[in-house]
């Protein structure tokens, strides 16, 4: 088996203002739709208190706005945050020699030149870091694109950095579109980001080794999160039937990401798992025989910034890499997106490889 040469060395994380959840539903949301009581339960048991926004709807609301306005805004208010939280990832992890490759995952906004020349410059990266850009795949992004840098490290022995950018708040749709309770209720804006190096260089511990990663679709349920570009912006199209297909694909995907390492779900010591909403930890919990203190980084995530789309399950193993980990103790990161997919990483603390 060909195991991973790279360490997670460090993570940096920006957002924008805060906002407090039963603010936004008094002073915005409450009354606007065709569906305002099921607004209201939706807010109430979203498990969200506070989220971030870069387009505060009390004070510029955007859901009239064209798709093309929307795109307009969308690099001058997402720029700064992936610099921010870029720049701090690079100052805690700094590396010993140059980036050699900068992914950028964002599925809230499209502008070329993007966001991926605007931080080489910015970051004085130079002409030839290697840049690629995934866009538009949702919730579970960070990881396939934390899994594509870690095979530049381990290919080139080069360290690489991983920037997720969402700005969720553009993306509010007209009050007469049905079926965005939920979606209202839940997303919020953040930026999170971070260094991969070579396991013989660069941070020294702690930071993470990254092991491995494994994906799983239920290609059947596919159209139960939907992500379509409209004339307002983005829309989302979510399902209440997709916190039982995610629950379904948790414990195939995690068992296929432990079993090349000897590891079995009981050996895990942390999980860092992308709190979709409520129903979706709770699922998750159940597939994979979790207690409630295992997805209590979730939960409080969840609480603190919202669903912030790809940038959420790196805010979650922020939370996770703050819990006093022992030296070599596996942590499984989990995100779901559309497709019906699911992906995973294994790390060990301590980043060193096994």
């Amino acid at each position: 088996m060909s195991r991973s040469a790279t360490r997670l060395a460090a993570i940096g994380i920006a957002t924008p203002d805060v906002v407090r959840q039963d603010e936004l539903w008094e002073a915005f949301f409450s009354g606007r739709g065709p569906q305002n009581r099921l607004a209201q339960a939706a807010f109430a048991g979203a498990g969200v208190r506070t989220r971030h926004a870069a387009f505060d709807p009390r004070s510029i609301d955007v859901s009239d706005w064209s798709t093309e306005r929307r795109m307009e805004h969308y690099v001058e208010a997402a720029f700064p945050l992936a610099e921010a939280a870029a720049a701090r990832a690079l100052e805690r992890g700094a590396p010993s020699e140059p980036i050699g490759l900068l992914v950028v995952a964002s599925c809230t906004g499209h502008a070329t030149p993007g966001l991926d020349v605007l931080l080489a410059d910015a970051l004085g990266l130079g002409g030839d870091t290697r840049r690629l850009v995934i866009g538009h795949l949702g919730c579970h992004a960070a990881l396939p694109a934390l899994a594509t840098a870690d095979d530049f490290v381990t290919a080139t022995g080069r360290p690489a950095l991983v920037v997720s950018v969402e700005l969720s708040s553009l993306h509010l749709q007209p009050a007469d579109v049905p079926h965005q309770e939920a979606v209202n209720a839940l997303f919020g804006d953040a930026a999170a980001a971070v260094v991969l190096t070579p396991a013989s260089g660069g941070a020294e511990p702690p930071a993470l080794a990254v092991l491995g990663h494994n994906v799983a679709s239920d290609l059947g349920a596919a159209d139960l999160m939907t992500w379509q570009i409209g004339s307002h912006g983005f829309r989302m199209g979510l399902s209440r039937k997709v916190p039982e297909h995610v629950g379904a694909l948790s414990g195939p995907l995690v068992d296929a990401l432990l079993a090349p390492h000897g590891l079995e779900r009981r050996d895990v010591a942390a999980w860092a798992v992308h709190p979709g909403g409520p129903r979706v930890l709770s699922e998750v919990a159940a597939a994979l025989g979790l207690g409630q203190a295992a997805l209590a980084p979730s939960a409080g995530v969840l609480a603190g910034y919202g669903n912030c789309s790809s940038a959420t399950v790196l805010i979650v193993l922020d939370a996770v890499t703050h819990g006093n980990l022992a030296p070599g103790a596996p942590v499984v990161m989990v995100a779901f997106g559309p497709g019906l997919t699911g992906y995973a990483t294994l790390l060990r603390a301590g980043g060193t490889p096994e």
